[in-house]
């Protein structure tokens, strides 16, 4: 079977879309070169549809904006997941709200791609944020595609949709390839993909660390059988299910790169109390509160969220 990497499935996705609908546009810092290699060889093939901008973030997030309203379906690149915090404004006051604050006269069908989320090994506090929690508090769409597949589909259902959407594609995944069988097709927002069957107990993983998972329950396969779901979209979410899952395990651990206060991870094992009938207690596996990861590789390491704490927070809620 063909192989398809995670960068190349970016590429394909906005190559397609272009092609298929004139108002895609993509705005952003060296996206005529590619310098990410998302955007590689689409302005020679799109000629005026791919934009160099400055270096503002805050001026061409609101031009996307305004492009949107105007009746464009534009891209947003950002190079680095901490931009967001100085377009936050752009994004979760304006865009997002517009069609509402309109009665729905108006639609703002921007995508905001964040390539190289996540921690990059060392590249220290101001590179290595993944605040997808953030954008998934305020209720912008937000998806974080663990697999190239997922990367294709859920980026074309992104560019669209009628409203803002942000995709995450985590650092740690952009080297990875997956093997293709069948036609690349749209993945809806709102849709969780079960990756491994289990009885024991669910584990919800995010993004890089959805093979993480599968790796820790298929290291465990002899003492327990672990059930690993990825929810691709961390806003919408597909309680329906995450709910069916969680509910015949009776337990949840969550893993996910976001700092543990108020991060995803909280929220799933919140509503997994309140409504899905646990056995036990569920776990979290995350950064820590408040996480600013430093330069010091080792440093970096001890802070993220790894197969060892997984592992361990596993066997807890199996032994209660």
């Amino acid at each position: 079977m063909p192989t398809l990497s995670y960068i190349a499935a970016l590429n394909q996705a906005l190559r397609d879309e272009m092609a298929r609908d004139e108002r895609v546009c993509i705005f952003g810092e060296d996206v005529c070169l590619g310098l990410t290699g998302i955007t590689k060889g689409l302005a020679e093939a799109h000629d005026g549809r791919v934009v160099d901008t400055p270096l503002s973030e805050q001026a061409f997030t609101s031009l996307a904006t305004g492009a949107a309203i105007a009746g464009q379906r534009p891209v947003v690149e950002f190079q680095i997941p901490s931009l967001l915090y100085l377009v936050f404004e752009q994004i979760a006051n304006q865009a997002h709200k517009f069609s509402l604050m309109t009665g729905g006269q108006a639609s703002v069908p921007v995508t905001y791609l964040v390539p190289g989320s996540g921690s990059r090994s060392g590249m220290a506090g101001q590179h290595s944020d993944h605040p997808y929690s953030l954008l998934a508090h305020v209720g912008v769409k937000t998806a974080v595609p663990a697999t190239p597949s997922d990367a294709y589909g859920l980026l074309l259902s992104a560019i669209r949709e009628p409203d803002p959407v942000a995709v995450f594609a985590p650092t740690l995944l952009m080297g990875t390839s997956e093997e293709i069988d069948g036609d690349l097709d749209a993945v809806p927002l709102g849709s969780a993909r079960t990756h491994r069957e289990g009885t024991d107990v669910t584990v919800v993983a995010v993004g890089h660390l959805v093979p993480v998972a599968l790796q820790v329950a298929a290291d465990l396969a002899g003492e327990a059988s672990v059930e690993v779901i990825d929810p691709r979209t961390v806003y919408p979410v597909d309680w329906e299910t995450l709910g069916k899952s969680i509910s015949r395990t009776g337990r949840l651990v969550v893993i996910d790169d976001s700092n543990r206060m108020c991060g995803f991870g909280a929220e799933i094992a919140a509503t997994a109390a309140e409504e899905f009938g646990l056995a036990v207690p569920p776990k979290r596996v995350s950064r820590p509160d408040g996480a600013v990861i430093p330069y010091a590789l080792n440093l970096d390491h001890a802070l993220l969220p790894d197969a060892l704490e997984l592992t361990k927070a596993i066997r807890a809620v199996l032994r209660r």
